[in-house]
């Protein structure tokens, strides 16, 4: 069997800037991101594509707020599920597209995916999932005043709305996606970390309101698929360390050890590069090969090893 990769595309790396952030904007972005996908497939790669939804989950948040005079508002594994089903309809279109003008007949299926979190999950206390576009400091406290969210700084980038991000623990629809890739077809899943749902007494499930991280999801899934390597597109070229100072430096190549001393040094902020760091940490520690951080567009040439942070056991 070919090497199978999952790719996490990051919710803001189909949004380039404030100014190319409409639905189409954002289908553009997930067409050139499917041009270098289809690159990895065109060399024999099995692929499975997850993919974040903060921005798009607070866009669809700010929308139900301004008109929760006339409709009713749409709750947050909702949301999740929307995005899901959007993202999943540009990413399964323009990959494709792109397949189809390389003469690959490869098939691409997008999953609804349902996620199960623990009801006393701590992150339901202490939201730290930034969702939605960045704001001035002032414009952030005028929505904390107003609408009555929880506003974090984010990196030195902004400030955003952050709501609760419990730990997933299990992937409803895994069976179908090990079904899907027994039959070659590309696998679009776990959408935005999935849909948060508990398992309630009698075993049924039932959504609860959060956005799951993806990169601990799409880890969870690649750990349980059994994946060689984990890749996560991201805004940046390379991680780096002291981010946003003079004395930036960018990394190449990190063992899990210096990730987890860089980790302890307070390197990667928890709204950030935090979570991409711990669940590259998860996945090689529990038999993962490698993980690649780098942007949408140096996908393929960072797992030919020319460009990208590698992080190895």
């Amino acid at each position: 069997m070919e090497k199978l990769v999952v790719i996490a595309i990051g919710g803001n790396s189909l949004i380039k800037d404030p100014q190319h952030m409409t639905v189409f904007d954002q289908y553009k972005a997930a067409g050139e991101t499917s041009e270098h996908i289809a690159g990895i497939v065109q060399r024999g790669y099995r692929v499975v594509i997850t993919h974040g939804n903060g921005p798009q989950v607070g866009f669809i948040l700010l929308r139900s707020e301004l008109a929760k005079q006339v409709l009713h508002q749409v709750p947050l594994d909702t949301c999740g599920a929307d995005t899901q089903g959007a993202l999943g309809y540009q990413i399964c279109q323009t990959l494709g597209n792109k397949l189809m003008s390389r003469g690959i007949e490869t098939k691409v299926v997008a999953v609804v995916t349902q996620t199960v979190v623990d009801k006393d999950d701590p992150g339901f206390l202490d939201p730290t999932k930034p969702i939605g576009p960045f704001y001035t400091q002032e414009s952030a406290a005028e929505h904390r005043e107003r609408e009555g969210w929880i506003m974090r700084e984010d990196a030195g980038r902004g400030w955003r709305r952050v709501v609760p991000s419990p730990a997933p623990l299990e992937i409803i629809e895994e069976k179908a996606i090990r079904v899907l890739l027994e039959h070659d077809i590309i696998v679009v899943a776990v959408g935005g970390g999935g849909i948060p749902v508990i398992r309630l007494d009698d075993g049924t499930l039932e959504g609860v309101g959060a956005v799951i991280d993806k990169d601990h999801s799409s880890c969870l899934l690649a750990k349980n698929l059994g994946a060689e390597t984990f890749i996560i597109s991201t805004s940046v070229d390379k991680v780096a360390i002291n981010y946003g100072k003079p004395d930036q430096h960018e990394i190449d190549r990190m063992t899990v050890a210096e990730a987890k001393k860089y980790l302890e040094d307070g390197q990667f902020p928890a709204g950030s590069m935090g979570p991409k760091i711990r669940a590259s940490i998860e996945f090689l520690d529990n038999g993962g090969q490698e993980v690649i951080i780098t942007q949408p567009h140096l996908l393929k040439e960072a797992l030919l090893g020319e460009t990208g942070t590698h992080i190895v056991p």
